[in-house]
């Protein structure tokens, strides 16, 4: 059972991620790249994150209870801030590469667009994002223990890859949202998506009450999947025709 239960959270956290990988970026070198790029971007914010938390967790008293939650708070939050800053900086990074690739190239075009890029550099951010948070309740789920033996909740382990695979896709819709605010200098949207960050992060502090975290997070997932789609130039006739199975003309 709990074989069982580890592929399936795998699948269930990381199979929307891998299919993406799969049909939209795995055939072409250059988001690959992108894609890894973003990944250690991601980490290099959860490393400096996790210095400063390490620090502020030295520097106070480890006895105190109260203090040592509030500084786990502090560190989510300023981990938050930190992604999107290292989410920004990849943008800069990757304008700079995209005016070079189109200085290179024969028509003067880049091969990727920054739409294109922001969604390859969303889920690069997402996966990472997604393996750090649930790779150790996936060893965790392969036992020894029975899950909920002490009155705890038997859906943990399913939750919690639900919750990752929520957080992998907003990171892509994110990304689109932020580097379109940012190309566009629209910068109510980059603090949207700040704010949503922080929102979504803040919402996992009411576990083990699920239905608040997870159902929350998965209507602002809704929301920020329809705007990305909008923003990145979708219309409700596309959408009618995909679900018709028809061919736009």
């Amino acid at each position: 059972m709990t074989v069982t239960v580890f592929f399936g959270c795998t699948f269930v956290a990381f199979g929307p991620a891998f299919a993406l990988f799969v049909f939209t970026i795995a055939k072409d070198p250059l988001r690959v790249i992108v894609l890894i790029a973003g990944a250690f971007f991601w980490l290099l914010s959860l490393l400096l994150a996790s210095l400063v938390w390490f620090i502020a967790v030295k520097a106070s008293n480890e006895k105190d209870a109260g203090l040592q939650k509030s500084l786990i708070i502090f560190g989510v939050m300023f981990s938050v801030v930190l992604q999107e800053v290292f989410r920004f900086a990849y943008y800069k990074l990757l304008r700079k590469a995209n005016e070079g690739l189109a200085a290179l190239s024969e028509d003067g075009k880049s091969p990727l667009s920054v739409q294109q890029m922001a969604y390859v550099a969303g889920l690069g951010f997402g996966i990472m994002s997604g393996a750090f948070s649930v790779v150790n309740i996936l060893a965790g789920s392969v036992g020894p223990g029975t899950v909920g033996i002490f009155n705890d909740s038997q859906y943990y382990f399913l939750t919690s890859a639900f919750m990752t695979m929520a957080i992998i896709l907003l990171h892509t819709f994110w990304s689109v949202l932020f580097f379109d605010g940012c190309e566009n200098k629209r910068w109510w949207a980059v603090i949207a998506v700040i704010a949503t960050h922080l929102l979504v992060s803040g919402l996992t502090f009411l576990n083990p009450l699920y239905e608040g975290s997870l159902i929350p997070a998965y209507l602002i997932m809704v929301l920020m999947a329809a705007w990305a789609y909008f923003t990145s130039g979708g219309s409700l006739q596309n959408l009618q025709n995909f679900f018709l199975c028809k061919s736009n003309k």
